[in-house]
């Protein structure tokens, strides 16, 4: 039933995608066979995890924002394959549920800046450098543009415009073992970032514009 609501899903999104929008994708050879993966993407509209899931060929599980998951729409998210978390990337629960799925060589998507920038890249905040230390997953950037004026839901139904999903190079983190402190994941957290920052126009950028080139050798 879950494969089927995100197969289905897909199918919906692409068409829809082909019928209003010029949606484009790029460095899909990037893309690796097989998990642990994380696929880690800047956000600009609520469109973004359709565009990430209906782009990359992979079956991706989701973190979401708990408060997506009320009035009964959580049933849908949880079968598309979305787990709930506190915006603030201090949840437990969802921490051990994508770290549990990693270690089984799952696939899970995540945007690090917790909420949609529609302006310009916002401050990651380092769970996903936590969870990618912790389970050694690669790492996937994707660059996202072209969706920020797709605000309201009804226009998720009529995506315009020029919308495409740019995807990088994977990657890995250094292994670290015991207590990393919270300087050190904040700057591997903003280091991901740099990467998917390069993937998209410098004017989307935001607190990541100020570095061109390869920030994890930097």
């Amino acid at each position: 039933m879950t494969d089927l609501v995100y197969r289905t899903q897909n199918f919906l999104g692409s068409c829809l995608l082909r019928a209003f929008a010029n949606w484009r994708v790029e460095g899909i050879e990037n893309v690796p066979k097989h998990g642990p993966l994380l696929v880690l993407a800047n956000h600009l509209s609520n469109i973004d995890p359709g565009l990430l899931a209906v782009g990359v060929p992979l079956r991706m599980r989701f973190i979401a924002k708990s408060s997506l998951f009320k009035w009964g729409v959580g049933f849908y998210l949880r079968k598309y394959g979305a787990f709930p978390a506190d915006r603030n990337g201090r949840d437990l629960e969802a921490f051990r549920w994508a770290r549990d799925l990693l270690r089984r060589d799952g696939v899970i998507a995540m945007f690090p800046e917790s909420t949609r920038n529609p302006d310009g890249m916002g401050r990651a905040i380092p769970g996903a450098a936590l969870l990618a230390i912790r389970t050694r997953a690669s790492i996937l950037p994707v660059g996202i543009s072209g969706s920020s004026h797709i605000r309201s839901l009804w226009r998720m139904f009529f995506p315009t415009g020029d919308l495409t999903v740019r995807i990088g190079k994977p990657f890995s983190l250094p292994e670290i073992d015991g207590k990393v402190e919270r300087e050190e994941l904040q700057s591997l957290a903003d280091s991901i970032m740099y990467r998917v920052a390069d993937l998209i126009p410098k004017d989307l950028r935001g607190v990541y514009a100020q570095f061109e080139g390869d920030p994890v050798d930097k």
